[in-house]
């Protein structure tokens, strides 16, 4: 699993990208290719982890605008190997 943390300001660009950018993960999440995503409580950035490979998430994140957008910093991008973990149906 990949692990991307985001951090946000109220850039105003940031929060017009957004509906858009959440239809992407919301596709994303019916593929199957990310398996959790959301903001912090109080909305200073976020954090998904991607069930593919770290190619396949260089990919998705060059595809969709919102990664480059002011107001949108990505602070890290991780490898995570849970030994616990949902079962996928």
């Amino acid at each position: 699993m990949i692990c991307v943390e985001l951090s946000f300001t109220n850039d105003h660009a940031r929060l017009a990208a957004r509906p858009a950018h959440r239809e992407r993960l919301r596709a994303l999440h019916e593929q199957g290719a990310l398996l959790l995503a959301g903001p912090w409580e109080d909305d200073s950035g976020a954090l998904l982890v991607f069930t593919v490979d770290r190619a396949r998430v260089d990919r998705i994140m060059a595809e969709d605008p919102y990664y480059t957008t002011a107001g949108v910093d990505v602070v890290s991008l991780r490898v995570w190997s849970p030994f616990l973990k949902p079962e996928h149906r």
